[in-house]
């Protein structure tokens, strides 16, 4: 039976007998199908296969070089150099130099904290996303065949994502909700902010998840009609303009009748909340691609639930509905916004690297690469993670911008309702009401010194008054 596989943040130890790589006893090895094992475990193998999906090792065990870019993150000693004899002096540089981009990319893999083979990454200049791609790259074996294939394949993965960062970093994100719901608002649809939105969805599903057909009038009526008691501001239009929104996303089977009204009916798999709500978030964030909107897993946890607990999620639905083709438009999309903001890091730079990565066929089944292909491929996704760095720490108006305080702010002295009962609060900082308790008693003490200085101003105008006002003389 296969082992199970270790979580991407521990793999900085060995799957098998989880002690952290070094280089003496534990020396990490990488497979062909991207698995890393200790070179120890890896000798007490019964099976020539791997222990994790039964991959076959190709290459003698001992002739598989060890991953130096694992090595010197756990601060174990490197040698300058590693033997490596492949078919001729040619393939032997354009390994080396393939095998030194990864080694250096898997810095940025570095742990600020951690122990016992696990990598604490949440410091790193990389989202949590490109970490997980970098990870995958740095497990590639470039000497197997497979592992090459892998290598490009992780390589292409993590330029996609590179574009996607520097899209999102050039984003304004109060614009962007206004820009998104604009987008969804033009094809006739609506989101009514997650707490009403889920109570919609649910009462949606509620009049036909036994299989019921009803039509969009009266569907529309017994929503609205549930709804209003918690939500006043409930109307047929909000909610039809939901409805349109899941009958966008073909969730309807929908029966035609003559001289009468149409017939609707959820299909059977989306008859639970989960299907339901998969299929309803993906469509908005369809329709946001459609528009040219590049908007991250958190970003989207945050506008659709109100809360940062669903980014696994809705990453999941971005994955799902990328094509081949959309890496090459996000580079044209990333060339228009490089020339709207003047381009002062020179991103521009980067496109040809970028363009050289979008060719790079995602097919499992593509052919594999010859050497020269490769080093150019680690080249360039060298390059391009290196210029999202660089612009990140020296460009990015996000990592330097300080919160400025809200013109007009009130004082918040009351809990928000949305973040009691739904658990997370769409308006963030823009919120006029206390998110935690810390926040509610600095306000009220706040407050507490405003009258207690409007008091004591009040005193100072009434004594100046009496100053000034001339008594009346009465005769003794």
């Amino acid at each position: 039976m296969p082992v199970q596989a270790a979580q991407w943040t521990e793999f900085l130890s060995c799957p098998i007998c989880y002690n952290e790589f070094d280089e003496n006893v534990h020396k990490p090895i990488s497979l062909g199908c991207s698995h890393t094992v200790c070179k120890t475990c890896l000798n007490k193998l019964h099976r020539k296969a791997c222990p994790f999906d039964q991959t076959a090792i190709n290459t003698d065990i001992d002739v598989l070089p060890v991953n130096f870019a694992l090595l010197q993150l756990v601060g174990a000693q490197v040698p300058d150099h590693q033997s490596i004899k492949l078919s001729n002096l040619g393939e032997n540089k354009h390994y080396e130099v393939a095998k030194k981009c990864v080694e250096d990319l898997a810095l940025y893999l570095k742990p600020l904290s951690g122990g016992k083979g696990v990598a604490s990454l949440n410091q790193s200049a990389l989202s949590r996303p490109m970490q997980r791609k970098l990870v995958t790259l740095v497990n590639c074996q470039l000497v197997e065949e497979e592992g090459r294939v892998r290598a490009m394949r992780a390589a292409r993965s993590l330029g996609e994502r590179t574009v996607t960062e520097l899209i999102l970093q050039h984003q304004n994100p109060q614009q962007l909700s206004a820009n998104l719901w604009a987008a969804v608002r033009a094809r006739g649809c609506q989101f009514l902010g997650p707490a009403m939105q889920e109570e919609a969805l649910k009462l949606v599903l509620l009049a036909l998840e036994d299989g019921s057909a009803l039509s969009r009038k009266v569907l529309v009526l017994f929503v609205v009609q549930r709804l209003e008691p918690r939500f006043p501001q409930a109307s047929k239009t909000s909610i039809g303009h939901v409805v349109q929104l899941l009958y966008r996303a073909s969730c309807f089977k929908v029966t035609k009748r003559d001289e009468d009204s149409s017939l609707m009916q959820l299909k059977e798999e989306f008859r639970s909340y989960e299907a339901l709500r998969r299929e309803h978030d993906a469509q908005i964030v369809h329709i946001a691609m459609e528009a040219g909107l590049r908007i991250s897993p958190e970003q989207w946890s945050s506008l659709l639930y109100g809360d940062l607990a669903h980014k696994s999620h809705m990453q999941s639905i971005i994955d799902k509905l990328q094509s081949p083709e959309s890496f090459a438009k996000s580079v044209q999309e990333l060339t228009i916004v490089l020339q709207r903001t003047g381009d002062p890091a020179n991103l521009n730079r980067l496109r040809p690297h970028l363009e050289l990565l979008a060719n790079i066929d995602p097919n499992p089944d593509a052919v594999s690469p010859s050497w020269e292909q490769l080093e150019n491929a680690m080249v360039a996704v060298k390059t391009v993670v290196h210029g999202l760095v660089d612009f990140i720490q020296n460009y990015s108006r996000k990592g330097h911008e300080t919160p400025q305080p809200q013109p007009n702010s009130k004082y918040k002295t009351s809990m928000c309702r949305d973040l009691r009962q739904q658990g997370g609060c769409p308006r963030g900082t823009n919120c006029t009401f206390a998110h935690s308790q810390e926040e509610l008693e600095k306000n009220v003490f706040h407050v507490g010194l405003t009258f207690d200085l409007l008091r004591q101003v009040g005193k100072l105008f009434q004594v100046q008054m009496e100053f000034q006002t001339p008594k009346a003389v009465f005769p003794s």
